[in-house]
């Protein structure tokens, strides 16, 4: 499991970056990881279709009767996946807090282990739009405020 303090301080350094530094140039890695239950999903019927560098979507799905913390991997609208449950702790607390991470494919292998098949990465943008909640745990919401870029 990922270190909670390593993904405070790199919100951090996100943030303090200079405001003369175009927004689309900047990206934070939140994390690398497999995709989850590739083989229950539309990711077989996808595989053929699938590039790396395709943008994923990633969405919250705290009524999941497995993981409260589940987030569900899309591909152009259909469901290829989850995040592991190994490695949504953190992001499911940014999403939870109103931070909107991106996703895309970096990663593409045949292989007969579905764990390999597709690896993706989170990331995160310079330029969040609002203030955003970061809970470290459900007793613990801090305000984090986002500056908006100086031209």
């Amino acid at each position: 499991m990922r270190s909670d303090w390593r993904l405070r301080l790199g919100l951090c350094l996100l943030l303090a970056l200079p405001g003369s530094v175009r927004a689309a140039e900047i990206e934070l890695l939140v994390q690398t990881s497999p995709l989850a239950g590739y083989q229950y999903h539309a990711g077989p019927a996808l595989w053929p279709l699938m590039r790396v560098g395709d943008a994923l979507s990633l969405v919250r799905e705290p009524s999941n009767p497995y993981d409260p913390k589940a987030i569900r991997v899309e591909w152009h609208g259909a469901p290829i996946g989850f995040v592991p449950k190994i490695d949504n702790l953190d992001l499911a607390r940014l999403m939870d807090g109103g931070l909107k991470p991106a996703a895309r494919i970096v990663h593409l292998q045949a292989s007969r282990d579905p764990w390999r098949r597709v690896l993706f990465e989170v990331y995160l943008d310079r330029a969040p739009q609002e203030p955003a909640t970061i809970p470290a745990s459900s007793k613990d919401k801090r305000q984090v405020q986002h500056q908006s870029p100086v031209p």
